[in-house]
């Protein structure tokens, strides 16, 4: 069903909260626009699939489905949640994620069509992923391509959730579910965004302060405008006014990657404003993670890390879900909320984590290509 109207959209709004669960995606891009643009919503129930043109319908009043219980089943649902929270105002309180679910049963991030055939044997047939869906009208391949990116989902997402019963592991999937759930929002703070600039860390402190400055109003200034940050000044530009710290527009000009268009008018103010605030400031090199980890723990990242690995190999979880570099240095920071701290991760790891720090226990090879967790104290 294309739906491209007001009153289609309200009466599928309608149909969705009245039942216990849904099917959902989205397509978007998001190559000419600072923000995710919303291009087309798929949704599915058990007797009929829907699409959702947002290019001629409001959907912010999709957001009375979001909040209500209904459980909407994505794949890979971390970009959906942030395109959705933009465009509509909000994004699924209550959802399963098929792709994190069958982490817990020893897939890595798995495609759709790579689960689906895998757990349902139907072979989803192939589209172009580099279509233009805001392009209209879209043909009836580009249509059907969309729908069945939602037309397996829920009976997948029944197949997944026996398979981790019989395991005991469907409380772990609700919980990474929840996590994600709680991290939708995507984006950092501009004065982050100079962080991720390739060099930045070989700059000198001063221009180091200048790169904050002004990668920060390149932020601001792709967030007003809705254009993409290499668009309002690339990369190269940015380093170049860190190493030269303009102090008039003919200096700005000269420095490299900066066209005329920077120059310009209040462009070229508001740089050189950046450009004084910043070179007041000496800003230290970020911290890689764990650097700042005391350094008689230091080793025990890499010991723990590949023992980690192994226990995900046997018990069948992707490892990323198991544990992150993140989550290991965390829990030997003895960090409030640590995720390997609680749960069932403290269960499978943390638990052992801390018998190895106190010297409890001890990895040794089991003979089997595999590492083993030992007490020192046993015979």
């Amino acid at each position: 069903m294309w739906i491209d109207d007001e009153d289609q959209l309200h009466r599928l709004i309608h149909r969705l909260t009245g039942i216990e669960r849904y099917a959902l995606d989205t397509e978007f891009h998001r190559e000419r626009t600072y923000y995710p643009k919303l291009a087309l919503l798929q949704f599915a129930t058990a007797t009929e699939v829907a699409l959702v043109d947002p290019l001629a319908v409001d959907v912010r009043a999709l957001a009375a489905v979001f909040a209500g219980p209904a459980e909407a089943v994505l794949h890979a649902a971390q970009q959906d949640l942030d395109v959705l929270q933009h465009a509509c105002g909000a994004a699924p309180a209550n959802l399963y994620d098929t792709q994190l679910a069958a982490g817990f049963l020893g897939y890595g991030t798995p495609s759709l069509s790579a689960l689906v055939h895998g757990e349902l044997r139907i072979t989803v047939a192939k589209g172009d992923r580099l279509t233009d869906w805001l392009h209209r009208p879209l043909t009836p391949a580009q249509q059907a391509y969309a729908a069945a990116d939602v037309a397996h989902l829920l009976q997948l997402r029944d197949v997944i959730d026996r398979q981790l019963g019989a395991l005991g592991r469907q409380a772990w999937a609700y919980e990474a579910v929840a996590e994600l759930r709680s991290r939708q929002s995507a984006g950092s703070a501009p004065e982050d965004a100079w962080t991720r600039l390739k060099d930045a860390r070989s700059l000198k402190p001063r221009g180091r302060g200048v790169a904050r400055a002004v990668a920060a109003w390149r932020e601001r200034r792709a967030m007003a405008v809705d254009q993409p940050v290499r668009q309002i000044l690339p990369d190269l530009a940015v380093l170049g006014i860190a190493q030269k710290v303009p102090t008039s527009i003919g200096e700005l000009a000269r420095c490299r990657g900066v066209d005329e268009r920077h120059t310009r008018g209040s462009i070229g103010r508001e740089l050189l404003e950046a450009v004084a605030a910043g070179s007041a400031d000496d800003v230290a090199v970020p911290a890689t993670e764990g650097e700042d980890l005391d350094r008689h723990l230091r080793p025990a990242v890499t010991l723990v890390s590949a023992w980690i690995a192994d226990l995900a190999r046997r018990q069948r979880i992707d490892t990323s879900l198991l544990a992150t570099r993140a989550d290991l240095i965390a829990l030997l920071r003895g960090e409030p909320g640590a995720r390997l701290a609680d749960g069932w991760r403290s269960e499978l790891i943390g638990d052992g984590v801390q018998r190895l720090l106190a010297g409890a226990a001890a990895l040794t090879f089991d003979g089997e290509r595999g590492l083993r967790l030992i007490d020192c104290n046993a015979p």
